[in-house]
């Protein structure tokens, strides 16, 4: 369920403990304001942000398996299990055999899968394009490097 209510932040009663608390919060409530929209998009589907994440994964991974997508979400293959065979039953992600390692079952998207991961994504991409556009050059280039340096710590 997505909230719609508005938050906001600089009147918001938020205690702050340490000095990059601010910054933990404009990550935790930046992410929010990203993901808003594409949230609501996707309950009108009855789909969720994990649904999102999956169908993400799989367009720009030809043949995923469900191993490496569980690895790849940072997530075990139990956690996976649910929200995967929701996409199976609303036939938004399909599933092959692989050719030569029978064992392995390889992930697509469905032309309807694929339209509705463009049309979230899309909702994203003018949210995160906007605010980009706030600032200049020097700004991307700062926020860019916080974010890989955060992604890093993944690797």
């Amino acid at each position: 369920m997505v909230i719609d209510r508005k938050i906001k932040l600089d009147s918001a009663d938020i205690r702050r403990l340490d000095d990059l608390d601010v910054a933990l919060e404009l990550l935790h409530f930046g992410f929010r304001g990203l993901t808003v929209d594409a949230d609501a998009y996707l309950e009108t589907l009855g789909l969720s942000r994990v649904h999102h994440r999956i169908l993400y994964a799989i367009r720009r991974v030809d043949g995923i398996n469900v191993g490496e997508l569980a690895a790849l979400l940072g997530v075990s293959k139990q956690a996976l299990h649910r929200p995967l065979t929701h996409l199976f039953e609303r036939a938004l992600v399909t599933q092959q055999r692989d050719p030569e390692q029978h064992r392995y079952k390889r992930l697509s998207l469905s032309t309807e899968g694929h339209d509705v991961e463009h049309r979230a994504t899309d909702l994203e991409r003018r949210v995160i394009r906007a605010a980009l556009d706030t600032t200049d050059t020097d700004g991307r280039i700062a926020w860019h490097s916080v974010m890989q340096s955060l992604a890093a710590r993944l690797d």
